[in-house]
């Protein structure tokens, strides 16, 4: 009995010291809890519900998208005599930047001028001989109409002039030229290609659920690879139906005045879906989720107390909460697991 006695104070003393190294007083891998079960305290970190404002964000990627662009090729067949563009520069509309051969039509318009002088001073004459009742009415008609069809004629070849020019059909930066001066081109010929690079056009597809909180002008951020800028665009229109995969495309512009992004670039974007001024949030890490409801810890004098809340808008960092707690309440955020209701909890002011 002596003996056994002996063992047991032995293996006490023993333990007692492992646990002395193993926790040291004031050592950071001591329990949580401090004293017996009755009396343990639970260090927690607070945050003190109030009034802010919380942005409901969709995020996404989206290329960064010409406004407008195009292949350019002439509408009539011939050869090249002139390309007057410079490889990768920036053109206004209606410049002229390329012209395939077109003497046949300039002599052609030329004859027409000439047959169309003529025509006028002889319809001049007879409209003066029929006031005088000189010449029959039909005589005149017939010069009248020798004179509208020259003129039709000089437009129909104008327009064919105007096919064997090729213009910029609006502002843009202009790529590589494909042909060189003294090719034959046709219609289906690519000289080059055009790009309106102010503004671009971003499109993003939105769960339909979410299209009910999008509209014209709604606001959206967006960044780009290697550059911290933050830019700002605004969403103009929205596909009128769904897709098959039930979602709806949303387009937006961004200015690009200064052409500081090139079209192409793949930007990471956040689609603004909500926004509340004043609403009333706490922390995601303190909700806890609890057989379909929404449950808190709060802090009332120095014990835990579960209060069960409504939540609304939710984002990375906070949840909305639109019932269960009041401005100045202080909601636990650290330890939640560990709570319980009524249990005894202090401040912990460490960094750790």
């Amino acid at each position: 009995m002596k003996k056994r006695r002996v063992t047991v104070i032995a293996l006490l003393l023993i333990a007692g010291i492992v646990g002395y190294l193993l926790y040291p007083k004031g050592s950071k891998n001591a329990p949580p809890f401090a004293g017996n079960q009755r009396n343990r305290v639970l260090p927690v970190r607070i945050y003190v519900v109030e009034p802010h404002g919380l942005t409901d964000t969709y995020p996404a990627n989206s290329r960064l998208n010409p406004s407008e662009d195009v292949n350019l090729s002439f509408e009539a067949s011939g050869r090249i005599t002139e390309i007057l563009f410079k490889e990768g520069s920036y053109v206004k509309e209606g410049q002229l930047l390329a012209k395939v051969n077109d003497a046949r039509l300039q002599a052609q318009l030329k004859k027409l001028q000439a047959q169309m002088s003529l025509y006028k001073s002889k319809e001049f004459r007879q409209k003066s001989l029929l006031e005088r009742d000189a010449i029959s009415q039909q005589a005149y008609d017939e010069s009248k109409t020798n004179v509208e069809l020259t003129e039709a004629d000089i437009e129909l070849v104008k327009a064919q002039i105007r096919e064997t020019e090729l213009r910029a059909p609006f502002d843009g930066l202009i790529g590589l030229r494909n042909v060189s001066e003294g090719a034959f081109a046709t219609p289906s010929t690519v000289i080059a290609k055009l790009t309106k690079v102010s503004p671009l056009k971003l499109e993003v597809s939105l769960p339909e659920k979410f299209v009910t909180m999008v509209r014209p002008g709604t606001e959206l951020t967006f960044h780009i690879d290697d550059d911290t800028t933050q830019y700002k665009s605004g969403v103009y229109a929205i596909e009128s139906e769904s897709s098959e995969i039930h979602t709806f495309t949303v387009r937006a512009y961004y200015p690009n005045l200064k052409r500081e992004i090139s079209p192409g670039r793949y930007a990471s974007i956040l689609l603004k879906l909500d926004y509340q001024s004043d609403g009333l949030s706490v922390p995601a890490e303190s909700v806890i989720a609890e057989m379909g409801r929404q449950i808190v810890y709060t802090m009332r004098g120095n014990k835990a107390r579960r209060v069960e809340i409504q939540t609304g808008l939710r984002t990375e960092s906070f949840v909305q909460v639109l019932g269960g707690l009041s401005a100045g309440d202080t909601v636990i955020t650290t330890g939640i697991m560990q709570l319980r209701d009524g249990i005894t909890v202090a401040i912990n002011l460490s960094n750790d």
